[in-house]
């Protein structure tokens, strides 16, 4: 008889966004009418860049004619987008990476959950609280978090980001052997500056951790002084694997594509105690498990860094942006506490004294028919605050926030 890997019954009946549109669902059924403005769930909204659009046709084109179909490609990616990424994110910033450093996917969501495949069971996971589910609930999958206990799980340290210590985690005072980042932080719209994240990069050499770092959205940092990627800090490319996304960059999220680094030198203790590089190890697991992305959308992918693509990418991102600083004015002048939405897309706000994230979820949907997303469905440090996205369209937004002004809370 087949047997499960029990791991998968640990897991929390619904994903965190699936138990948002259940809810919504179930009053859009009580309320047919509810003018309801979505700004929970981070899905673009705003449509792709011309020369994404006409990068696509061109690729669809190629497919009718045999001289230049195209197949079966390379699982790592084709050479002409890794050369594009090598020479138009990483060369710019000083930082060098080679093309066989970086594999091509379909999203950061996949490869975040999917790396650690490579990684032992037996290994003890920090992750910053609030996170993205996805980084706890691979990790429960795979054996490595242990049991739940009060929404906490017994093998995952916790790192709490909240508005107590500026939303900057610290130092594990236990070894750990894995460690998640993400910046701009989702959920929370923060950012680390530099001397913030060598800390966690000298923190991480010196014990001999791996670094997971997911640069989703690494294109919304409007300050100097912030990183827009780890390799930028010294030493990093010995101790850190990053995750790049096109979905809220280049609005891909249908599409489905992004890439992640692996340095050469970046490595992981075998049995026997020795070191053994990781690149070598992701590449034989993506030959194995995954036939790669799609040519056409690889194409549209490239496209981005054409300088007709940044402008028009560049437009869109401050579209979203502007978008940020509208709630954010506009919470901020009733009355609360808002955090984010400077070098991200998400505002993040505690929600009034009284009342809990899922109880203003409530608050927010029947009252103002706005959808939101509760900050205690990303942690335990995430209880009392609520994330609202950037992603919605300007009319949305800017309504979302009278109904806000002329009903307060």
């Amino acid at each position: 008889m087949a047997t499960l890997n029990n791991n998968f019954l640990k897991l929390q009946k619904n994903y965190l966004f699936v138990e948002i549109a259940q809810r919504v669902a179930k009053y859009k059924e009580e309320h047919p009418d509810a003018p309801v403005i979505r700004l929970g769930i981070g899905d673009v909204t705003r449509p792709l860049a011309p020369a994404v659009i006409e990068a696509l046709h061109k690729a669809v084109d190629e497919q009718a004619s045999s001289e230049t179909f195209r197949g079966y490609g390379p699982e790592q990616g084709y050479e002409f987008l890794r050369q594009a990424i090598k020479d138009n994110v990483f060369q710019p910033r000083g930082v060098e990476i080679g093309i066989d450093e970086i594999f091509i996917n379909d999203g950061a969501k996949s490869d975040t959950g999917n790396f650690g495949d490579i990684l032992g069971t037996d290994n003890s996971v920090l992750i910053t609280d609030p996170v993205y589910p996805v980084y706890i609930d691979s990790n429960v999958m795979a054996g490595r978090a242990g049991d739940i206990n009060e929404g906490t799980w017994s093998r995952i340290t916790y790192a709490p980001c909240t508005a107590e210590n500026g939303f900057v985690p610290a130092l594990p005072e236990k070894p750990v052997d894995i460690i998640y980042l993400c910046y701009p932080n989702n959920p929370t719209g923060t950012v680390l500056r530099r001397e913030d994240l060598k800390r966690w990069v000298d923190y991480a050499n010196e014990t001999g951790a791996l670094i997971l770092y997911d640069a989703a959205y690494e294109a919304y940092i409007r300050h100097d002084d912030i990183p827009r990627s780890i390799y930028e800090i010294e030493g990093a490319k010995q101790c850190a694997v990053e995750f790049h996304s096109y979905s809220k960059t280049a609005g891909f999220t249908g599409l489905r594509c992004g890439f992640t680094v692996v340095p050469k030198e970046v490595t992981a203790r075998a049995a026997d105690g020795s070191r053994v590089a990781l690149n070598p190890l992701w590449n034989r697991r993506q030959c194995t498990k995954f036939n790669g992305t799609p040519y056409i959308v690889q194409r549209a992918a490239e496209a981005i860094y054409s300088p007709e693509g940044k402008r028009q990418v560049q437009e869109t991102i401050d579209y979203y942006m502007e978008n940020a600083r509208i709630m954010r004015e506009a919470l901020t002048a009733a009355g609360l506490q808002v955090f984010g939405g400077e070098d991200a897309p998400y505002i993040w706000f505690r929600v009034p004294e009284g009342t809990t994230s899922w109880g203003f979820w409530e608050t927010l949907l029947t009252k103002y028919n706005i959808v939101s997303t509760p900050g205690v469905g990303f942690g335990p440090s995430g209880e009392g605050y609520i994330r609202l996205t950037a992603f919605g369209s300007r009319e949305e937004c800017t309504e979302a926030m009278r109904r806000i002004a002329a009903n307060p809370f």
